[in-house]
């Protein structure tokens, strides 16, 4: 099939954000694989919550980032650059998940990433439960080899097994290191808070050099000292961005299924993601477990942060092309 313009109908006025397909941010839609081809980044939805273990609607995710999201009228005030004019992004629509069969969509996921990855675009996947981070993470490492991975979240995800199940959203930082998928020692998690995980997590995560900054330290040196550090430990080479977005206090994040009070602001957090699209070789970025918890209106507060998250990436992607 062809690319679909959003826009094409409203002509040199552009669509108005309520109107017409929603796409992401109103980029051409495609599912066909040949319409990769010359695309700089391929957004790709991954709604899956099955193997969420608090409360369940991540599933529901990517369509409400997408409706959340809205056309570029111009460019960044900041970075001085819109994203959707320096690079050809694609909405490459959803993995075709099985629902209740997380084994075949944890597969499909891995496939459509990995046609993302094989056109030569950067795959910028919307979760779904932060389990997705396994297939997406292993399609680009299949592809660039071990990666460096760059983590935002208020858990590590490194846990061996949760309820006695090896495959769920907190352990698939565990099982891709194992894999080899992963280096450990270019891997950074920022934004660690609350009580899980334990001791034997840690002391697991200690022996193999992986490097996390807890919240109180996000707190006392700042977000830019903290990324500076991070961006040197994970150093030059291919990188992944996962950002789970309950990272965020829930001031800001609300809807999450593990949410934990005392995170970042979206403020740092936006900074962030742009800085370190920016001055990273980044292979690959997903943003994980939203749940939206609105309709109506006005677009759900924590799919409206998602959806920024998503176009920072992209800010700092094309600054760093520019």
């Amino acid at each position: 099939m062809a690319t679909i313009d959003p826009h094409a109908r409203w002509g040199e006025h552009g669509r108005p954000d309520y109107a017409g397909l929603q796409s992401f941010c109103a980029c051409p839609y495609t599912e066909a694989a040949d319409d990769l081809a010359g695309a700089d980044v391929a957004v790709v939805g991954a709604p899956i919550d099955e193997l969420a273990t608090d409360y369940p609607g991540t599933r529901f995710g990517p369509r409400a980032i997408r409706l959340a999201s809205d056309s570029f009228a111009g460019a960044h005030l900041d970075a001085g650059v819109n994203p959707f004019e320096a690079l050809r992004v694609i909405d490459y629509g959803d993995a075709p998940v099985m629902p209740v069969d997380p084994i075949a969509s944890h597969a499909a996921i891995e496939r459509t990433v990995g046609e993302v990855v094989d056109a030569g675009a950067i795959p910028l996947v919307l979760g779904g439960d932060h389990s997705i981070a396994e297939p997406d993470i292993r399609a680009c490492a299949k592809r660039h080899g071990p990666l460096g991975l760059i983590h935002f979240d208020a858990h590590t995800d490194t846990g061996r097994h949760l309820w006695g199940v090896a495959v769920n959203h907190g352990t698939p930082m565990y099982r891709l290191i194992e894999q080899g998928h992963v280096v450990a020692d270019r891997y950074v998690q920022i934004g660690l808070r609350g009580s899980w995980p334990g001791e034997e997590e840690f002391a697991w995560q200690r022996e193999r050099g992986i490097r996390d900054f807890r919240m109180g330290e996000v707190l006392e040196r700042g977000i830019a000292d903290v990324l500076d550090d991070g961006i040197d430990a994970v150093g030059p080479g291919p990188v992944f961005a996962s950002i789970d977005i309950d990272v965020l206090d829930p001031a800001f994040a609300p809807g999450t299924g593990t949410p934990e009070p005392g995170g970042m602001t979206s403020t740092d957090l936006l900074w962030a993601t742009r800085e370190l699209a920016r001055r990273l070789e980044l292979v690959g970025a997903d943003l994980v477990e939203v749940i939206p918890t609105a309709s109506g209106s006005r677009p759900d507060i924590t799919a409206l942060i998602g959806s920024r998250i998503a176009t920072e990436l992209l800010t700092g992607i094309a600054l760093r092309r520019a």
